[in-house]
């Protein structure tokens, strides 16, 4: 039947050939009907297979809808899936990353153990004495504001034992500070270990001139202000400014004259309030220069917040790096302070203290750095008024460590007039009462040597030596030896 509609289709579509045979059309029309069942078939497949996979793809659709995960789910939703949360995951560390980007963090250990020969007998706190100090460090920058890049600094500080400080300043040392590593914070009992927020300042960098294009930009104006370490940006030196690395007696350390001699007068943790500006030329990048003018809370009160404004500490300070010595750098540093209201150091009197100060050190060769330091106080009282300080760190390159440093150096601390008159101070004898029984004179004089030896990046051990003669201007008094051990871990 179907085939003869199919006939009568085809002939009145004029398709069937009317000249060909009755068998021959019979058999075209077999063929036809043949492929128009397959084809039939093939159809009704394919509508199988579109509804298949329209139920499939709502499956899937209903899957994506969802956040959970199921059993019954299609394996493609289910990849899909894990594939946009590694993306979102990735998405989520990057946003991190991104926002960590420039933060640095720095840590370090350090643990000093020393003992004292020379001491007057029953000294209190003499003998050997072991210490440890811990700092961790933050930097982070803060979105930039146009061309201004800006940052804050956190500093955390935990440590105990005050080493042998306490009976060197006891008995009037002028050095006041053999092991400048030790830290107890604001002399807190001996068992308890605080940590403290040494430092927290804010830094602005603004290139000069405003509105320049940063790029070509060779000035920069500086701000900073917060609870900062004064020597982090004043009288700094290469070779001479990190008791855990290197020099041990705070005369080497520091400007004897600001440090021990106590005229920056921090807080009872060695820190204190102030501002900073600063400006920085690097037209030669080379031989860049700087000067900066700094104004601190300084004394008993203005270092702790509660008068800070009243007698500040001004100082102000040039600097210079030079290529000397076929090209090997050095830095050069020249600073003037000034504080009122000082207490002299007879403790009934107070008057304004001023005073200059030199901070140099230089490569002389590949391993070889000299520093110097040269201090001068030019108005108020202390029991010392001049001090130098020189010295030299050599690389172990030389004999083929150079992760190794070796570290020699010397200082001069000059009696005042003032100290020489009043005859001295300090129990000088060991016995319990103050007493002025000597002539001060002279200089005390301090040598210290060090080696470091590298044991890891991370790891340094440094056997230290100390000799201190005529302590306190005192050329009576035997001279100290002050024999020492310091560990170093940093990163």
């Amino acid at each position: 039947m179907r085939r003869k509609q199919l006939t009568a289709a085809l002939m009145a579509a004029g398709l069937a050939l009317p000249a060909l045979a009755a068998d021959d059309q019979q058999a075209l029309l077999e063929k036809l009907a043949t492929r128009l069942e397959r084809l039939e078939a093939r159809n009704a497949e394919l509508e199988k297979e579109v509804k298949a996979l329209k139920a499939d793809n709502q499956k899937i659709a209903d899957g994506l809808d969802s956040t959970q995960l199921s059993q019954y789910e299609p394996e493609l939703t289910a990849r899909l899936k894990a594939v946009e949360n590694d993306a979102l995951g990735f998405k989520k560390a990057a946003r991190i990353a991104e926002k960590l980007d420039g933060i640095t963090v720095e840590a370090a250990l350090t643990t000093v153990a020393q003992h004292a020969f020379g001491l007057p007998r029953g000294t209190a706190d003499a003998g050997s004495q072991l210490g440890y100090r811990a700092d961790v460090a933050v930097d982070l920058p803060l979105e930039p504001l146009g061309d201004i890049e800006h940052k804050v600094f956190a500093h955390v500080r935990i440590g105990q034992g005050l080493g042998l400080n306490t009976a060197f300043a006891r008995l009037g040392h002028f050095a006041s500070a053999p092991n400048a590593v030790a830290f107890r914070a604001s002399g807190s009992p001996p068992d308890d270990s605080v940590a403290i927020l040494a430092q927290a300042w804010y830094q602005a960098a603004i290139p000069l001139p405003l509105g320049g294009f940063r790029p070509w930009s060779r000035d920069m104006l500086e701000i900073t202000f917060g609870k900062m370490d004064i020597f982090g940006f004043f009288d700094q030196n290469e070779a001479a400014d990190d008791e855990s690395a290197q020099f041990l007696n705070s005369v080497f350390v520091h400007n004897p004259l600001l440090d021990a001699g106590g005229e920056i007068a921090p807080d009872a943790n060695g820190f204190q309030p102030g501002a900073i500006l600063s400006y920085r030329n690097t037209t030669d990048a080379s031989e860049p220069w700087r000067l900066a003018l700094g104004v601190f809370g300084a004394g008993e009160r203005g270092a702790n917040y509660q008068d800070s404004l009243n007698t500040p500490l001004v100082i102000a300070q040039a600097e210079k790096r030079l290529r000397l010595f076929g090209g090997l750098s050095g830095n050069y540093r020249a600073y003037v302070w000034t504080r009122s209201k000082v207490d002299q150091f007879d403790g009934m009197t107070t008057a304004r203290h001023s005073g200059f100060g030199l901070s140099l050190d230089q490569q002389v060769d590949d391993g070889i750095r000299l520093f110097g330091r040269y201090g001068q106080l030019t108005g108020g009282q202390l029991p010392f008024k001049r001090a130098i300080s020189i010295g030299a760190e050599i690389n172990g390159d030389y004999w083929g460590r150079a992760g190794d440093a070796i570290g020699i150096g010397g200082s001069w601390l000059k009696t005042s007039a003032a100290y020489r008159r009043a005859g001295g101070s300090g129990d000088i004898d060991g016995d319990d009462n103050p007493d002025f029984d000597f002539t001060p004179g002279g200089a005390e004089k301090v040598a210290e040597i060090y080696y470091r030896f590298r044991v890891s990046p991370n790891l340094a051990i440094s056997p230290d030596f100390q000799w201190i003669t005529r302590p306190g201007g005192n050329g009576g008094a035997d001279s100290v030896k002050v024999y020492g051990l310091r560990a170093n871990i940093a990163y």
